[in-house]
């Protein structure tokens, strides 16, 4: 239950800025749940060598944040979509499946929330734990300022790439109750996805047999409908995506939509490969678009 004693001392302790566009807002008032203060190095952000493939990394994050990429006001249609990045769990590849991809969801008239989780793993927790707890906090903050920024609370999604979309899933399918304990009025608001967006999802089959969904994953009537991106030559099995699908179509979950190319590998986010795969932000624009997520009211 959450403890009356918060609201008493909130406005004391801990009061939301009212911030502006790409600026950034923690998540939490104190430390993180289950957080170990000193177990991690401090953060690094490993920029790529110029003229090379390599991308942004992110890593040590154990303050995390929320940035707000806010859709221009005369183009807004209300949606608001967390973004998540992928890095297996151990860092965030923040720009390629991060920063660009809240630009491209702006130009939808979609406001995004880029959520820098805790990275790396965690001793002792499942790697998803807190990750989860990030997310689930930050579906709260997200409602809880729904007004402020000029969002619809009832239009709220969640994209992820690789472990990022794992976090997407797991966000998807953990919503009846918060994985920590109650902290204030942001926790009252419901964490529940309306619908998610997951893109080489990673960590939701066992890459050799393929034939079930991890027993974390409880995909029920109540999951939100979800749009599926990967490739038949990605190391991460695409059978995680098919299998995923299956399961909300069989749970009565309706508008769901699956993507598998043949060519096109893991990890490319926005960045264009050669393959038809790269036209995964316009099959997801239209996918939005006839859910009605795009609809101006």
């Amino acid at each position: 239950m959450l403890n009356p004693k918060y609201f008493l001392l909130l406005p004391l302790l801990w009061v939301y800025p009212n911030f502006a566009e790409n600026e950034s807002l923690k998540l939490w008032p104190g430390v993180p749940p289950g957080e170990v203060k000193g177990s991690v190095g401090p953060e690094e952000h490993r920029k790529p060598k110029p003229n090379s493939k390599d991308v942004l990394r992110v890593a040590n994050v154990s303050e995390p944040m929320l940035t707000l990429y806010s859709a221009d006001p005369a183009n807004s249609n209300g949606t608001v979509v967390i973004v998540c990045p992928g890095g297996g769990y151990n860092i965030l590849a923040y720009e390629h499946e991060g920063t660009q991809v809240c630009k491209w969801l702006n130009e939808l008239g979609v406001s995004a929330v880029l959520l820098k989780y805790r990275v790396p793993r965690r001793k002792n927790r499942p790697p998803h734990e807190a990750p989860l707890q990030d997310l689930q906090r930050a579906l709260g903050l997200v409602r809880q300022n729904a007004k402020k920024w000029n969002i619809d609370p009832g239009k709220v999604g969640v994209l992820g790439f690789s472990a990022g979309g794992n976090l997407t899933m797991m966000g998807l399918t953990s919503f009846k109750e918060r994985s920590y304990s109650l902290i204030d009025a942001a926790d009252q608001f419901s964490c529940r996805p309306d619908f998610g967006i997951l893109v080489y999802p990673a960590y939701l089959v066992d890459r050799k047999k393929r034939d079930s969904l991890f027993p974390e994953i409880q995909i029920t009537p109540e999951t939100a409908p979800c749009f599926f991106v990967h490739t038949g030559d990605d190391h991460v099995p695409g059978e995680g995506s098919v299998l995923a699908y299956l399961a909300l179509e069989k749970a009565g979950v309706e508008g769901n939509e699956l993507h598998i190319y043949p060519y096109g590998g893991h990890g490319y986010g926005m960045r264009k490969n050669g393959n038809p795969v790269s036209d995964w932000p316009s099959r997801a624009a239209l996918w939005m678009k006839t859910m009605g997520w795009l609809e101006r009211k």
